[in-house]
C-alpha cells in the first residue's frame, strides 16, 4: 500500500520525523516517492534508500550530533568566531554532515541519484546566486550536470545548509559560474507542491505531508523589538509565505502537523532523552492523524 511523502525542514526538530515514519509503517503504508527540505530532505533520502523507522531511531540515538559539526579552536574566542562567519559565510562547512549521510546511504548501496528509482526522490535547494528555487535532481541539467551521476549526500548537504550556520555550498555550472546553494527552506520549507499532478490529471497516489510546526492558522505572531528580532521575523516569513498559501488552497487535509514549541533547530547538543521525546511526539501525532485520515480507505483498496 503506497503513498508519497513530503517532509518539512526544521533542523534538529527533524528527529520527530523518525517517529512519524514509524507510525506510517505501523499502518502498513510504504512510500513510493519522497521529497523534502533540509532535515526533511535527509529523512526523505534515507527512506527511499531503504531505511525503516526503527533503524533510523537506533542510528540517531547512537550518534553524537555534535560530531557532524567540525571542531574549530577559533570558536573559543567570540571575535574570531564572527570573523570566520564574515569571511567563510558560515560557522560550519557541512562536510562532516555530508560524510555521515554518504556513509548511511552507502550501506544501502546508494551513492548517486542514478542508484534510486527514477523520480523517487526530490530535494529542495535555494540558489541564492541566481535567486531561484532548485529541485534536485530535476534541475541539475540546467547547470550542466548529469542528474543520475550527482551525489545524493551532497544534495542533502546543500538543502540543509542553514544560512550563517553552515557555509553555502558552491555549485559550478557548465560555463564555470559559481552558484551558492543554501537551505531550501528559504524559498520552500514544506514543498507539498512538488508532487502536484498536471492540471486535469489525478494524482498517482495519495500525498501525505509532515510539517514540523503547528497548523498554519495557529502560528504565533512574531514579536519585534530590535534588529535581531526583525531579521528572525524576516527569515521566518520567507520560509512560511510560499508554503502557507499553497496549504491554504489544499485545506491541510493531507498534512500531519507536529507542533514543536521550542526553537531547537540548531540544538545539536540535544541529549538522548530529548531526542526520544521528539520521536515519540512525531509517532503520536502521526498515529492520531492516520486514525481519521479520510484517504485511508482509498489506500487500502489500491496498491501502487
Amino acid at each position: 500500500m503506497y503513498i508519497d511523502g513530503v517532509f518539512s525542514g526544521g533542523g534538529v526538530k527533524g528527529i520527530a520525523l523518525v517517529g512519524a515514519l514509524q507510525a506510517v509503517e505501523k499502518k502498513g503504508l510504504s512510500f513510493k516517492r519522497t521529497a523534502g527540505t533540509s532535515a526533511g530532505a535527509l529523512i526523505a533520502a534515507l527512506i527511499i534508500a531503504g531505511y525503516e523507522g526503527h533503524e533510523l531511531e537506533n542510528i540517531l540515538l547512537d550518534t553524537d550530533l555534535t560530531s557532524l559539526l567540525e571542531k574549530n579552536s577559533g570558536f573559543t574566542f567570540p571575535l574570531l568566531r564572527w570573523l570566520m562567519l564574515y569571511w567563510n559565510l558560515g560557522l560550519y562547512s557541512g562536510k562532516d554532515l555530508e560524510l555521515w549521510v554518504g556513509g548511511l546511504l552507502k550501506k544501502k548501496g546508494i551513492s548517486t541519484f542514478g542508484d534510486l528509482p527514477e523520480g523517487s526522490l526530490k530535494i529542495i535547494v535555494s540558489d541564492i546566486t541566481k535567486g531561484r528555487l532548485v529541485v534536485l535532481p530535476d534541475d541539475l541539467a540546467h547547470y550542466g550536470f548529469v542528474p543520475e551521476q550527482f551525489s545524493v549526500a551532497k544534495a542533502v548537504r546543500m538543502s540543509a545548509s542553514l544560512p550563517f550556520f553552515f557555509k553555502p555550498q558552491p555549485l559550478y555550472s557548465i560555463n564555470g559560474k559559481k552558484h551558492y546553494m543554501v537551505d531550501g527552506g528559504i524559498l520552500s520549507n514544506f514543498p507539498l507542491w512538488v508532487f502536484q499532478p498536471p492540471e486535469n490529471k489525478k494524482p498517482l497516489r495519495p500525498v501525505l505531508g509532515f510539517q514540523l510546526s503547528a497548523n498554519f492558522n495557529q502560528i504565533p505572531e512574531n514579536k519585534i523589538s530590535n534588529a535581531v528580532d526583525m531579521y528572525q521575523a524576516l527569515f521566518e516569513t520567507m520560509k512560511r509565505a510560499h508554503d502557507a498559501r499553497y496549504i491554504e488552497d489544499q485545506k491541510a487535509q493531507n498534512i500531519v502537523f507536529i507542533p514543536i514549541n521550542q526553537d531547537i533547530t540548531t540544538a545539536f547538543k540535544l541529549e538522548r532523552h530529548g531526542q526520544k521525546k521528539l520521536i515519540m511526539l512525531g509517532k503520536e501525532r502521526t498515529s492520531q492523524f492516520l486514525n481519521t485520515w479520510r484517504k485511508m480507505p482509498e489506500i487500502q483498496r489500491k496498491d501502487g
